[in-house]
């Protein structure tokens, strides 16, 4: 009953748009995740086809699913040493301990698996140090690795104006020129995420990673670059009950009717991604029209409350919690506050996915 409607012909349109924007830069399709919970066995070739140059996931497991489903270079940046490497999967080495693990154990994947270092630009989180730069840059060239590409990750880029994401460019250039100088000559320096790529052209190096924006939500506040959001989630009214005023509702009896209406259930709760925290926070939309949700939210279902029911909301109406015919998630994201990132990889648990759009609608925009 609940659903994450997902539209491929929205994905294909903002790759294209993506792909142009990064001029002559390639384009890394970041697709961990699930393609950030939009599935990426259906959307992975969808983005090969609309011009993807590469892809990007956090583990080996997801990579190894990936390189199943295209010819593109894949990229995985978490993993342990001595994890088993998938054939054909290029590496993030971001750390000394992986380094001397790639060069030194025998375990150890061939010597040419494509490597991008990851260096620390200012994020802190994981990556080589500036202190550890010389060492690493030289003993990797001392043992021939195949390092391929350069990489960082910059922390607050989708706030245009903060100057520390042109410090981490400052500090990332200083790395391209240690890695230049203990001889190491990587093709693929990558820096950028979306909110980079739309609003800092400048650093775009040899590839950028696009994230967010392939799904067709804005990493920027307030931006419009013509993406087309691809993700609805919905479920079908379960009942309309009427109220008396003063007649609580839900678990823990939290909230009560202000006079007498009615209330819809919705079949979604905190099994499916519907965070018990939101509860009061948001609202669903049924033919347009917004109500807010009530009460506790369980872990099957939720409340709203419909008023007079005006409109006359009935059994089996479709009700948006995001996207097509609703609010988008960016603004959900605002009403319970989060971030867009994370609504969209809410829907879980009995959410089915079903897919639509047409893939080729506006190819040549």
């Amino acid at each position: 009953m609940l659903t994450a409607r997902i539209d491929l012909g929205a994905i294909a349109h903002n790759t294209r748009v993506l792909k142009r924007l990064a001029g002559d830069a390639r384009l890394m399709c970041v697709v961990k995740a699930d393609a950030y919970n939009h599935g990426a066995e259906r959307v992975v070739p969808v983005m090969d086809a609309a011009g993807a140059d590469a892809f990007g996931v956090a583990t080996l497991e997801e990579a190894a699913a990936v390189r199943a489903l295209t010819d593109a270079p894949v990229l995985a940046w978490l993993w342990v040493p001595g994890q088993p490497i998938p054939d054909g999967v290029e590496l993030g080495v971001p750390t000394m301990e992986h380094l001397r693990w790639l060069i030194d154990a025998p375990s150890a994947p061939p010597a040419g698996t494509p490597l991008h270092i990851k260096v620390d630009t200012g994020m802190h989180r994981s990556g080589l140090g500036r202190h550890e730069w010389d060492e690493a840059f030289a003993r990797a060239a001392q043992a021939g690795l195949n390092v391929v590409g350069l990489f960082s990750h910059l922390a607050v880029a989708d706030d245009p104006a903060d100057p520390y994401t042109g410090a981490q460019a400052e500090s990332f250039q200083e790395a391209v020129r240690a890695a230049a100088a203990a001889g190491l000559s990587p093709t693929v320096r990558h820096l950028a995420n979306t909110p980079a790529l739309l609003s800092r052209p400048d650093l775009a190096f040899d590839q950028v990673r696009a994230g967010l924006g392939l799904y067709g939500l804005e990493p920027i506040a307030g931006g419009d670059h013509g993406l087309r959001p691809a993700m609805t989630w919905s479920a079908p009214v379960l009942a309309v009950k009427r109220l008396a005023a003063g007649e609580p509702v839900s678990y823990g009896l939290t909230w009560s009717a202000p006079r007498d209406g009615y209330t819809a259930v919705i079949p979604a709760g905190y099994a499916d991604g519907v965070a018990r925290s939101w509860q009061g926070a948001f609202t669903v939309t049924v033919a347009g029209k917004q109500y807010p949700q009530v009460g506790r939210v369980c872990m099957d279902q939720f409340i709203v409350w419909l008023g007079d029911n005006e409109d006359g909301v009935r059994v089996g109406d479709d009700a948006v919690i995001f996207g097509a015919g609703g609010v988008s998630a960016t603004e959900f994201a605002a009403g319970v506050g989060t971030i867009n990132y994370e609504v969209v990889c809410a829907p879980k648990g009995r959410t089915r996915r079903v897919y639509g759009g047409d893939i080729l609608a506006g190819e040549k925009e």
